[in-house]
């Protein structure tokens, strides 16, 4: 059985932010109505799910909807930023997306993640412009590449510390690539 959290309709932001360091960080979806503010954590896959999911829906959504670029740049100028403290109401287990035609509102709708099969779940609901939309895929796919670089043998992130490719099959201290030498620990 389901409880709903929130339902924004219309939610006046949404965001997609991070704490902490790169390859420590805590991904989070924020929204606000007014004075009120959700904060629900989420990772990083699915961050980059939820852009990508956007996008395909507004991609779809353009042949029969126009979009204001304008509204698009003014949001992410001056809402992307999440609001503290960051409290998360629970950890996300599913998020979807969908349409809502009479109202033009596109919804992005987040479940909890629960172990158990009786307990009530979450559910949030948040009702959005398609420019908060675009917004919010684009600045999510920012916040996702922001984090460690990648490996240019392997393609896994790389730590500060260091990293151990496999692919280098344990040998030396770095490997050279196309005369670029990459640290190896």
């Amino acid at each position: 059985m389901a409880h709903l959290v929130c339902d924004f309709n219309p939610a006046d932001r949404i965001t997609v932010d991070t704490i902490g360091p790169p390859g420590k960080r805590v991904f989070f979806l924020q929204a606000s109505q007014g004075t009120l503010v959700v904060t629900l954590a989420f990772e990083k896959e699915q961050a980059h799910a939820l852009a990508s999911g956007l996008f395909q829906l507004l991609d779809h959504l353009q042949t029969e909807h126009d979009e204001d670029k304008n509204k698009v740049k003014a949001i992410l100028a001056s809402q992307m930023t999440s609001q503290q403290p960051v409290e998360p109401e629970f950890r996300i287990g599913q998020i979807g997306i969908g349409f809502d035609d009479r109202s033009g509102y596109a919804a992005v709708i987040a479940y909890e993640l629960t172990t158990e099969e009786d307990q009530d779940i979450g559910v949030a609901r948040f009702w959005i412009t398609r420019e908060q939309a675009r917004a919010l895929a684009q600045h999510a796919l920012e916040v996702v590449k922001a984090g460690r670089p990648l490996c240019p043998l392997c393609e896994q992130p790389m730590d500060p510390e260091g990293h151990f490719c496999p692919r280098s099959n344990g040998h030396g201290k770095s490997t050279a690539i196309s005369g670029l030498n990459f640290d190896e620990a």
